[in-house]
């Protein structure tokens, strides 16, 4: 494995934010390609599939702000499930509509 790569300063993180965020892009990415390489092989491939899910994620953001909702918002609906699994809910299906009765006898014309 290549020599591990060190977080730049946070006055250069903020420096790479305003000027070059392609750089800063590319740090994450490295970053979380070292953190991945660095774990067993059996646990690399189900790392990889959560980073691309993460990465599509980011993509669908306007601005770092919006990024950083949608990052919430997907720790929070894994969370949940992570929850629900542990309790043993994940078997029980959940409605995911209210099914109304259709009334043959109303004319709807």
């Amino acid at each position: 494995m290549a020599d591990p790569l060190t977080l730049p300063s946070f006055d250069e993180l903020a420096a790479m934010a305003k000027h070059n965020p392609e750089q800063l892009s590319r740090l994450r990415q490295n970053l979380c390609q070292e953190l991945i390489e660095s774990c067993s092989t059996q646990m690399q491939p189900r790392l990889q599939a959560q980073q691309s899910h993460i990465e599509r994620v980011l993509r669908r953001a306007s601005n770092p702000i919006h990024a950083n909702v949608l990052l919430r918002q997907e720790l929070l609906r894994q969370f949940v499930k992570f929850s629900q699994a542990l309790n043993g809910e994940l078997s029980k299906k959940q409605p995911k509509a209210t099914i109304l009765p259709f009334n043959k006898k109303e004319d709807w014309r």
